[in-house]
């Protein structure tokens, strides 16, 4: 009688999914790297950019990413968050530029409404002006389609016209893995290498390849105002309101942007691992829970999106 077989040992599901997605990354940046002339990878310090980031060192190698990396600066951000941006880039030894809307501000090219408007939508502004500033075709992002609706109608390589507009009814096709990057004198594409991952996938490939991140995406306290059906920061830029109660809550921020529209949630996660598990019983996209600019109206992110914002 033959010996009983023994069972091939396989890989995790989840390990396999997180592999499949990885690789689809990596072939991405790899193809823009040989189909343009002058790309530059988005990098704010934040957990999706900086999972880009990771798949770019697997891509090219640690220290020899051939694109420096981009951050459009609103004067308005966290500051452990930018703090992490810089530390990361040096410790790459990656080339970082970085773009100002006060910049902007000054020379005319943004104006705000008042004194307290959120500078959010105006990085459009500015990073058209960087764009044309340094001649770049193609911008890598880490912006993921389900994050918003408007988010989840874009292409992996989404084309951009002369003024830096999106026309979603005119986005070209994609088959397998043939990308059309032909373009114009004057016209540029986004790239979205991470865009089929959810947040959950994010979660699970910090933890499992133990990216570090800014220290508040974990649990923490800090003073907040309960506005809208959200936990907004009491900080300088969003002071509370007449009759407004601050209260001190144990928070992590899923999403990081601009101080005046970015908010909490309540929780004790306080571990990649932890994150994990709050986000798959999760509800409530990460934007829909943390987004005060999105809640304007259902379009708002595709009427940005047309105007030149990422």
């Amino acid at each position: 009688m033959n010996a009983r077989a023994e069972p091939q040992l396989l890989a995790p599901i989840s390990n396999r999914h997180l592999d499949q997605l990885e690789e689809e990354a990596i072939f991405v940046l790899r193809e823009v790297a040989g189909a343009f002339e002058r790309p530059t990878l988005l990098f704010s310090g934040g957990k999706d950019s900086l999972v880009l980031l990771k798949c770019a060192e697997k891509a090219f190698g640690s220290g020899r990413i051939p694109y420096p990396l981009l951050m459009i600066d609103t004067g308005h951000n966290f500051q452990e968050v930018t703090d992490f941006r810089d530390f990361r880039a040096k410790e790459l030894g990656a080339e970082l530029i970085v773009r100002s809307v006060e910049d902007s501000m000054k020379r005319g090219t943004v104006r705000l409404a008042h004194e307290g408007e959120s500078r959010n939508a105006h990085q459009s502004v500015t990073l058209l002006e960087a764009i044309e500033e340094f001649r770049f075709d193609a911008l890598i992002g880490g912006a993921r389609r389900d994050e918003e609706k408007a988010r989840a109608k874009e292409r992996i390589f989404s084309h951009r016209d002369s003024f830096g507009q999106w026309q979603p009814k005119a986005q070209r096709p994609e088959l397998w893995t043939l990308f059309n990057t032909r373009i114009q004198p004057g016209e540029h594409f986004r790239v979205f290498p991470i865009s089929n991952w959810t947040e959950l996938d994010v979660w699970q490939y910090i933890e499992r390849e133990q990216i570090a991140l800014p220290s508040i995406y974990y649990a923490h306290q800090r003073q907040v105002i309960e506005r809208r059906g959200l936990l907004v920061p009491v900080t300088e830029l969003t002071p509370p309101k007449a009759g407004e109660e601050v209260v001190t809550r144990t928070v992590r921020f899923r999403t990081v942007g601009d101080i005046t529209c970015t908010c909490p949630v309540e929780s004790p996660a306080a571990t990649p691992a932890e994150v994990v598990a709050e986000t798959l019983i999760a509800d409530v996209s990460e934007r829909g829970a943390t987004r005060m600019d999105d809640k304007t109206s259902e379009a708002s992110m595709e009427k940005r999106k047309k105007d030149g914002y990422f």
